[in-house]
């Protein structure tokens, strides 16, 4: 006989029921999906595995009638109105005011007692030595509950609430819980071990509960396994072809790892009329862990703990004070005194920590599944969309490196370098007004052969490379992230209707108008408040971009003082190099501002998107998020322009030069170029920003929680001197408590480390022709900030709350200014501050290849005296010998003999009208080829849509199947006929 569950609704517990009689042939496709059984490792089998609780199990017999059928489907059924309705005695018996049960067990009166129980319940101490092996032996530890389920050992933990004894708003949380039990949650309390003024509130969602709200969230659950129709003879062919080939060492070994194995089932919004649809083998795994987390943190948002239409959810609570935390449980510890390979993993953080935090996994794929599985879509799509970035930038890092490495075998053979080298005649003009001399521009040898190395012949094709580039990384991104939804069930989820923030509400509360959505009135801003708060946010924007670009100005104030300083120092090593001293102590110094406007930046655009009052926490975040990017972006990439576009673009000449307040002389390049000191700008930001981020990535939250470990330890000993037990060890504490001593997710989500990858993408792309080591350094930090992130998340915050997305949000449409960006930046960087424009102008213009052929490097001869103008300082350095008398310096004007002294020559009119052209051909160039690239990679792939048409189609037929076969199995077993619509 079947039996009915409370709800009338719950009529088959497996299918497997359905199948044993078939008066329908059904098709292979429509094979029962027990991939479910599956998912969790072999070792937890025996806990995850248990059988339902007294709750859970059915209760009442029914019969085999047609009254069934309204029993199953119908509203008249008795028993659904006796578990659902407000008459039922027995439902405010369990939940209502009147149970004085439920006061005595949950009440506020009780919970004095309850915590000094519970520092003397054998539960919470640790075992002596001796007993606690003889339990272990046997199996069986009363005196130690499971770190994941209620005091009974079979209700598991779903959500943890805590709050503080000391608190003075225990109304509102008194009400807050008891309406949660009116929803269907059970709660249960516990003390801190490791803080007394500590309380921890359990919640446990029953079967039926998740039923209830799994229907109304539209929760897509598996119930036919996937049937893929393949020509067999390909398939072994391709089996022979991998047989063949060497094993990719990069790929997780799916056997060892079991989780990995997707659950390549159908899926269907859950639906309890349709209940028998669904493959059941196992309630308590039916729904995940993240699932059953993510219906309770629904249950929480919508929860009123006081009489009004904004007095709900856990969020206000947290934010005025009635509970301190609400978090998730980690599914136990991520580490084992047995290796994983021989006994398994013990749960799904420990498999994650094994296979993916670990810094031997480094060249590992990530098993984003389980990511998935174990954090959510969000945290999982983070995770690919950074796996995805770090993979695309392996053909970026090595073209770049093979353009470096051109121009280090170059570097001897260079034209240029040659010619400077061996410039021991030539007498530049002195780099500053005072106790500076002439020097000779061999002098400048090492200079000139370093910058060869990232301004050569390879510049513009790796500049060309890396725009495309670019492009490509977004278009198969697009794709990637379509297979992701597609495999995850993201198809067709639709994000469901935010709460307004209550700083939202609060301050709306008084003007309402219909929400067009749910068809409720809800709070509304006006137009005008809504655009004077945009001004004002938009105003402070201004303000703190006008900060750095003053902060940019005393950088380059530094800069011109420090040129003095060092070019007339006495210590002849840095008075050779002090270009190099120059700029080395200026990017340092200009680091330091950037991390210190860093701290500003970030409550500035904090305030600032509080000021307007968004509407919903999703709109908080993109406002948040985008203020924060042009923030970082400007203080990040300021100093940067500068030197890439002003640098020497303004010193004047010998004789009249420009000077910054009448004091000090405007800074000029070098006579082989400006680009080495925008390469050595981008590279020292960029290695020390890496080295600083991954610090406070990982750094910090491991101070922090040796701290809390320090203070746990000496609270301890205290107790102990006191004469107090020793309740206090590490790897006996419960895991609430455990998780509770971890550090939380970032307040702000996923916002820093979207970030922080974002800005590292403008790096390289924009700048990318200055510096094509770039690329190369991002990859390995990348392979690093995996790690580092997969750590930080699995050992050292609290698990976040499982949270779904399609695709990464804003990110997407910043990521895509930036490659646009990149195409004019990179065009102006090499027309203005590489010299490729000027050597390409002098080698078919003015050359010795202009009338005769010569060897390409031959046609640069000469390129350098070319590039030099000479200047007369003999009445002003009162100079009375010949070869004394004249000085170099790097400009296109006439001598001194000229009709025109100093005026501008053809040549530089030629140069610049060559850089115009070249900036206007690149960009429609490169454009061009951007959107052509774009129109030929197609968002989702052909083969993918066409498997989402299949299946829609086989969805339908099977639902279709499994219903008629549901409909005669009921009527062979009522002996009778009847009919029923379809569904």
């Amino acid at each position: 006989k079947a039996h009915h569950s409370p709800l009338g609704v719950c009529m088959h517990t497996s299918i497997s029921e359905i199948l044993k009689e078939k008066p329908l042939n059904p098709s292979r496709r429509s094979l029962p999906c027990l991939a479910q059984n599956q998912i969790h490792p072999q070792s937890l089998s025996h806990v995850l595995s248990m059988p339902c609780t007294p709750d859970d199990k059915p209760q009442t017999p029914v019969g085999l009638g047609s009254e069934a059928v309204k029993d199953h489907y119908g509203e008249e059924s008795d028993a659904v109105k006796d578990h659902y309705g407000e008459e039922s005695e027995a439902v405010k018996d369990h939940y209502g005011e009147e149970s004085e049960a439920v006061k005595d067990h949950y009440g506020e009166e009780s919970e004095a007692s309850a915590y000094k129980a519970g520092r003397t319940d054998k539960t919470f101490l640790i075992q002596k030595p001796a007993i606690r092996a003889k339990l272990e032996a046997r199996g069986t530890n009363p005196g130690q509950p499971s770190g994941l389920m209620f005091r009974d050992g079979k209700k598991r933990i779903d959500y943890i609430l805590v709050y503080r004894k000391s608190s003075p708003l225990v109304e509102k949380r008194v009400t807050f819980e008891r309406n949660l039990r009116a929803e269907g949650l059970m709660l249960e309390k516990v003390p801190s071990l490791t803080n007394t003024d500590i309380m921890f509130v359990k919640i446990h969602v029953p079967w039926d509960t998740l039923c209830k709200y799994a229907e109304q969230m539209n929760i897509r659950m598996p119930f036919r396994k996937k049937m893929y129709f393949t020509d067999w003879k390909s398939k072994v062919m391709r089996r022979q072809i991998k047989s063949w080939l060497p094993s990719n060492p990069m790929k997780l070994d799916k056997e060892a790892l079991p989780d990995l194995e997707e659950t390549d089932c159908y899926t269907a919004p859950f639906s309890r009329a349709r209940m028998h649809h669904f493959t059941i083998n196992n309630r308590q795994t039916f729904f995940s862990n993240s699932t059953r987390s993510r219906i309770v943190h629904h249950v929480l948002q919508r929860t009123k703990y006081e009489d009004g239409k904004s007095k709900m959810g856990i969020n206000r609570l947290l934010g005025n004070g009635t509970y301190e935390a609400a978090f998730p449980p980690h599914e136990g510890g991520y580490r084992s005194r047995h290796p994983i390979n021989t006994h398994g993993a013990q749960n799904h953080r420990h498999l994650l920590y094994e296979r993916w935090a670990r810094w031997g996994m480094w060249y590992k794929y990530q098993p984003l599944d389980l990511i998935r599985r174990y954090f959510g879509e969000k945290i999982g799509l983070y995770f690919a969309w950074l796996g995805w970035y770090t993979g695309m930038l392996i053909p970026a890092a090595l073209v770049g490196l093979f353009v470096f490495l051109y121009g280090l075998f170059t570097m001897d053979t260079s034209q240029v370098s040659k010619e400077i080298c061996e410039a021991n005649t030539t007498i530049m003009c002195p780099m500053c007004e005072q106790n500076c001399k002439p020097w000779k521009l061999s002098d400048s040898c090492v200079y000139a052969k370093v910058t060869h190395l990232f301004d050569n012949g390879g510049t513009v094709f790796f500049a060309i490379f890396m725009a495309i580039w670019a492009t490509v990384f977004l278009e198969f991104w697009k794709r990637r992230r379509a297979e992701l939804t597609y495999d995850w069930d993201l198809i067709d989820w639709e994000e469901e209707e935010e709460n307004l923030r209550p700083q939202f509400e609060a301050k709306y509360s008084r003007l309402e108008r219909v929400n067009h959505i749910s068809g409720k009135p809800e709070p509304f801003q006006p137009f005008t408040d809504k655009l004077s708060r945009l001004m004002i946010s938009v105003s402070g924007i201004f303000f703190m971009i006008s900060l750095v670009l003053t902060a940019v100005f005393a950088v380059v104030v530094f800069r011109l003082i420090a040129m003095e300083k060092f070019a007339s120092i006495d210590w002849e090593f840095v008075k050779k190099n002090w270009q190099f001293a120059t700029s080395g102590t200026g990017v340092c110094i200009n680091f330091m501002i950037i991390m210190s406007l860093n701290v500003v930046y970030e409550k500035v655009a904090y305030l600032l998107t509080n000021l307007e009052h968004p509407r919903t926490e999703s709109e908080w975040e993109n406002s948040f998020a985008l203020k924060m990017f042009l923030f970082q972006f400007v203080n990040l990439n300021s100093s940067t322009f500068y030197i890439a576009f002003f640098l020497g673009r303004f010193a004047g000449r010998p004789g009249k030069y420009n000077k910054l307040f009448n004091r000090w002389r405007l800074e000029e390049c070098h006579p082989s170029g400006c680009l080495i000191d925008l390469c050595l700008q981008m590279g020292v930001i960029m290695v020390l920003k890496q080295i600083w981020n991954n610090f406070m990535e990982l750094g910090y939250p491991l101070l922090q929680n040796w701290w809390s470990r320090r203070k746990m330890k000496r609270t301890e000993s205290k107790e102990r001197t006191g004469g107090g037990q020793n309740v206090e060890n590490k790897v006996q504490l419960p895991q609430w408590d455990k998780d509770w001593n971890l550090q939380p997710m970032n307040a702000h989500g996923l916002v820093d480390e979207y970030l922080e990858m974002v800005l590292q993408f403008g790096f390289i792309t924009i700048f990318v022709a200055a510096f094509p080591l770039a690329p190369l350094l991002a990859l390995l930090n990348n392979i690093i900030e995996i790690r580092l992130d997969a750590y930080k998340f699995v050992t050292q915050w609290r698990r976040p709350m499982p949270a779904r997305a399609t695709d990464i949000g804003i990110w997407h449409g910043i990521l895509e200014g930036i490659g646009v960006l990149a195409v004019i930046t990179n065009a102006f960087v090499i027309a203005i501050t590489s010299d490729y424009i000027p050597r390409f102008v002098y080698a078919f213009r003015y050359g010795p290849c202009v009338d005769k052929r010569y060897p390409q490097d031959e046609c640069l001869r000469g390129y350098m005296n070319s590039s030099l103008s000479v200047f007369d300082m003999g009445e002003r350095w009162n100079v009375s010998e010949e070869q004394s008398r004249y000085c170099r310096y790097r400009d296109y004007r006439a001598s001194p003999w000229s009709p025109v002294p100093y005026d501008f020559t053809l040549q530089f009119w030629h140069v610049l009208a060559a850089r115009l052209a070249f900036i206007i051909v690149f960009e429609h160039l490169v454009f061009g080829v951007k959107s052509f690239i774009a129109y030929l990679i197609p968002d989702m792939p052909k083969s993918l849509c066409d498997r989402m048409r299949r299946e829609k189609y086989l969805t339908q037929e099977m639902m279709y199947e499994a219903e008629l076969e549901h409909l005669q199995k009921e009527r062979k077993m009522n002996c009778r006929r009847y009919h029923h619509e379809w569904p």
